[in-house]
């Protein structure tokens, strides 16, 4: 019999309680998958009191990660415990230089430092890292992308990337709720933390795009060119203005090749109802990849949660087991492009909220500041008010982000804009 593959796990939350439980309860299965014993020897949490789901005795306790990272009693170091910085870091660095294999599901640590740990890793013999739960949760994006679609040449990758969003969105849809509202019930619900803007803010999404864009076009890394724009000031409004133009409201993930260069974006999209990721709701993430050889190709599943993603950790595990140490990013990190970015492909029809003083007059000014720039109204509408304040609704013909940014401008200077205006680009998947 083959000498047991020995496991620590730093980080005991949801997802890696999830994990010891697999692997202790699990073990034959998931070891003959391996084709060698799987062994958990030692762990590391903040609160060595807290009720795991298993026997902790059983297991080696290190008070401090990276002390578990280096120690010789495991060949594998899986990190739990979240932050681009700090023990996390500091603790996988730990685990590389010692010759370890890493999984981690920190997807901010892989988005700031995956270059540099993937050559780490590459420089460290015995070394790997593996980071399939980083991004969608229990959905195989990484693999798909990096092996599944090696014979294709990836034009863009797309998708909803954060369960949390999705779930605040679709509550408003069936609701007619708020935001506000929502994201308290989905923080009760333990969707959303305490602290919301990582995920309704867009940078947890961003943190996954930036990752999935550096494998599908062979180029480093570079989360600080994504364009971020998060749900925060999605109203019910426009969630109803979208339903009855036949639209959903999705924070979508949209990274593709121009010619120009990459463009990488993260904002809140109107997306037809009956379209792939229009029909994902609730907490649900998809992933859309377009190929030239493929076509297009989805992955939907749960985004999150401790076993979904315990589920991509031990994909990771039971690879690194058998020796299957792909590049990470899929080509070694010197063969990867110099990251280039085109911030300015973002272009299409787009939705525009505006709210005027009711008066004659409003809409031409309107009309003229769009005109201004070069923008060509589709359709527009002036819905059902009382008071003072026109609420109207704007679809445009195609045109650019940056001359809409700039139309908004215009508008939210007029005597009779009442409120800044707001915009979505309408896309057709």
């Amino acid at each position: 019999m083959s000498e047991p593959y020995k496991i620590g796990i730093a980080g005991l939350g949801t997802v890696g309680a999830s994990t010891l439980q697999l692997l202790v309860n699990e073990n034959a299965r998931i070891s003959a998958r391996a084709g060698r014993p799987l062994k958990v020897t030692g762990i590391n949490a903040r609160d060595r009191a807290k009720d795991r789901g298993v026997d902790l005795a059983a297991f080696e306790w290190f008070d401090d990660p990276v002390a578990l990272a280096k120690s010789n009693g495991i060949d594998m170091f899986i990190e739990m415990i979240g932050g681009s910085e700090g023990v996390a870091k500091a603790s996988v660095e730990a685990a590389l230089a010692s010759g370890k294999a890493v999984v981690t599901a920190n997807k901010a640590l892989v988005a700031h430092h995956g270059a540099a740990l993937s050559k780490l890793a590459e420089e460290t013999k015995g070394a790997s890292l593996h980071f399939e739960p980083a991004v969608a949760g229990g959905i195989p994006a990484i693999k798909a992308l990096r092996e599944g679609m090696a014979g294709n040449g990836v034009t863009r990758v797309s998708g909803i990337l954060n369960g949390t969003c999705n779930y605040i969105l679709t509550e408003m849809e069936t609701t007619g709720a708020a935001f506000a509202g929502v994201l308290a019930d989905a923080q009760a619900l333990g969707y959303a933390e305490t602290d919301p803007t990582a995920d309704v803010g867009g940078f947890d999404a961003a943190h996954k795009l930036a990752i999935m864009a550096a494998i599908a076009f062979g180029q480093q890394i570079n989360f600080d060119a994504v364009q971020i724009d998060g749900i925060e000031n999605v109203s019910a409004e426009d969630i109803e203005a979208a339903a009855d133009m036949g639209y959903r409201i999705r924070l979508l993930g949209v990274a593709e090749r121009t010619d120009a260069g990459v463009s990488q974006r993260v904002r809140p999209c109107l997306t037809p109802t009956n379209s792939p990721l229009g029909k994902i709701t609730g907490v649900t993430n998809a992933v859309l990849i377009e190929g030239d050889a493929i076509g297009a190709a989805m992955l939907t599943g749960p985004g999150a949660g401790g076993y979904a993603t315990a589920s991509a950790v031990l994909a990771d595990v039971v690879d690194a087991a058998r020796g299957n140490c792909p590049p990470t990013f899929g080509l070694p990190v010197g063969d990867l492009a110099t990251a280039s970015t085109d911030p300015a492909a973002d272009e299409g029809a787009f939705y525009m909220r505006v709210s005027l003083k009711d008066q004659p007059g409003t809409l031409a000014a309107v009309a003229a500041a769009l005109g201004k720039e070069g923008i060509s109204i589709h359709r527009m509408r002036q819905h059902d008010h009382t008071g003072d304040m026109a609420p109207v609704t704007i679809v445009t013909h195609s045109t650019t982000l940056a001359a809409v940014d700039r139309a908004k401008a215009n508008i939210a200077s007029l005597d009779v804009s009442l409120a800044p205006p707001v915009s979505m680009r309408i896309v057709g998947v």
